[in-house]
């Protein structure tokens, strides 16, 4: 127990297992299932997979308003509706700028909100069902594979897609803003979401539902919690599981902000995409918080003689050649970062990887932010998110009573890693095992996984 609340605190440490243990964990847990299917499925919380930044399908397409940069971007036309992202297009360099151009987003201080490049309409498809948070291109399935393994593991222990299983996949590059301020396309992801949840609990009995998030989706989630009553949370959530969530932001977006990041795409310049990955609202939200980053040194620049820390982010983003973005972040970004995470007085489990290399500071040289740091100070985390971001709700809500937070660490696992290792996949079904008190599979599930 800290303070009020109550908390418990995992060190999971669990042995590594083979690509054939785990192809075996999967055959065991589906027999498992087939003894247990009709308590399963009567005694479940249906769940709701919400993804992280980058984590479903999205598509575009094209109007008469679309002016392109060159005759590769008028050459790849897309009238109706197709894949934007993931397209292996990217991966050609003049089809990586027409990609840029057609994702990147605009502030305009007018309406105080943001919006898509003129003439291109964008949509997140299949919502309410997990099908384009699978993979990111059907195509190369195996490459861009991102909640398959996860999805298959809920499928073994009862859950049925569209039944007790449903997907909120979303425009991720659109963030939320504070109260008094326009969010048009995240404020309608909220309301969907929050749709999405009593129907999932009115066709399951009236059960509350479990939201299952990754990464962004856990501001997302956390948000929709607060900004609903407390009747409506205690009615319709059961529990909220959040998997490497970025609470108080990453290091890694200020990499991304100077110098462009390819996410581990081969073959992209960061340089490309570097000016459609600031303009991502959601990114500019995922900025080192002040509060729990303090005034820790977070990057250099010693061509300038500079340093800065999260209380001098405005003039990090002037340094870097982004003066533009300053506004929306001083307007929208610090107001809804300073309203703190509140607690949503619903149980909420906390898994994350921890023990892997992250960037805690950015050393540049004397070329300047366009090559690169020079010099990476690695500390601890998931590979992404840094472990004072992960465990940012134990400080949060140390003195909240009343209100449940587990917090579940899984040694060695990296930030997407935790969506498919098998170490992980184990701590999440004892999870929901636990909440759905259906801990005969969740026992049988761990002692095979033991002995395999």
């Amino acid at each position: 127990m800290r303070g009020r609340h109550t908390q418990m605190n995992m060190f999971v440490r669990l042995r590594p297992i083979s690509i054939l243990a785990a192809a075996a964990m999967v055959v065991v847990i589906s027999t498992a299932v087939t003894v247990y299917a009709c308590q399963a499925r009567s005694d479940l919380h249906p769940v709701i997979l919400v993804p992280g930044s980058g984590g479903n399908q999205l598509e575009a397409r094209l109007t008469k308003e679309y002016k392109p940069s060159s005759l590769w971007c008028r050459l790849w036309s897309q009238p109706s509706w197709s894949r934007l992202w993931f397209n292996p297009l990217v991966l050609v360099e003049p089809f990586t700028k027409c990609f840029a151009e057609r994702m990147t987003l605009y502030y305009h201080p007018e309406i105080d909100d943001y919006r898509n490049a003129p003439g291109v309409e964008t949509r997140a498809p299949h919502f309410g069902s997990t099908e384009s948070l699978l993979c990111l291109d059907p195509l190369i399935k195996d490459a861009t594979a991102y909640m398959e393994a996860l999805v298959t593991t809920l499928h073994t222990l009862g859950y049925t897609e569209g039944d007790t299983l449903f997907g909120a996949p979303y425009d991720f590059r659109y963030g939320l803003a504070p109260q008094g301020h326009p969010s048009l396309t995240s404020t309608q992801f909220l309301h969907n979401l929050k749709t999405l949840i009593e129907h999932a609990s009115h066709s399951n009995n009236d059960k509350p539902v479990i939201i299952l998030t990754h990464s962004l989706g856990s501001l997302f989630a956390l948000h929709l919690l607060n900004r609903n009553t407390p009747s409506w949370r205690n009615r319709y959530v059961k529990h909220l599981i959040t998997l490497s969530a970025p609470w108080a932001g990453t290091v890694q977006q200020m990499l991304t902000f100077a110098s462009g990041y390819t996410l581990g795409v081969p073959f992209v310049d960061p340089l490309v995409v570097r000016a459609e990955q600031r303009s991502s609202e959601s990114n500019l939200w995922l900025l080192p918080n002040p509060k729990q980053f303090t005034d820790r040194v977070l990057v250099v620049a010693k061509a300038i003689n500079m340093t800065y820390s999260a209380h001098n982010m405005s003039m990090f983003l002037r340094d870097i050649g982004y003066g533009e973005g300053v506004v929306p972040y001083e307007r929208r970004v610090v107001p809804l970062i300073s309203e703190g995470l509140a607690a949503p007085g619903v149980p909420v489990s906390c898994v994350f990887g921890s023990g892997v290399r992250t960037a805690e500071r950015l050393v540049y040289g004397g070329g300047g932010f366009d090559g690169g740091p020079e010099e990476v100070v690695y500390g601890d985390g998931d590979g992404t998110v840094n472990m004072v971001s992960l465990v940012a709700l134990e400080r949060e809500w140390e003195w909240e009573g009343g209100q449940s937070l587990k917090m579940i660490r899984v040694p060695g696992v990296s930030h997407t890693g935790i969506l498919k290792d098998g170490g992980a996949l184990e701590v999440i079904v004892r999870e929901i095992s636990e909440i759905n008190s259906n801990f005969s599979l969740a026992s049988h599930y761990h002692s095979q996984l033991s002995t395999d």
